[in-house]
């Protein structure tokens, strides 16, 4: 029974771990890449310049990339 018990939490962490690499790399993957000024407006953004922090696009679907 004890064993089953040790087992049972390996596997659970082994899964958390892979869920969490997972996650990690969707995220990396679902970065934006940079945008220029005019694909932005483009793309019916908006250029918005937060103090001391360079230029960004706000989309319409609610996210913001850099401004290359």
């Amino acid at each position: 029974m004890r064993i089953r018990r040790i087992l049972g939490l390996a596997l659970a962490a082994a899964t958390l771990a892979g869920v969490s690499a997972v996650g990690a790399v969707s995220a990396g993957a679902a970065s934006s890449p940079n945008i220029s000024r005019d694909d932005c407006t483009a793309a019916g953004g908006q250029i918005v310049s937060p103090a001391y922090d360079g230029e960004f696009c706000a989309l319409p679907d609610g996210t913001t990339q850099a401004i290359t």
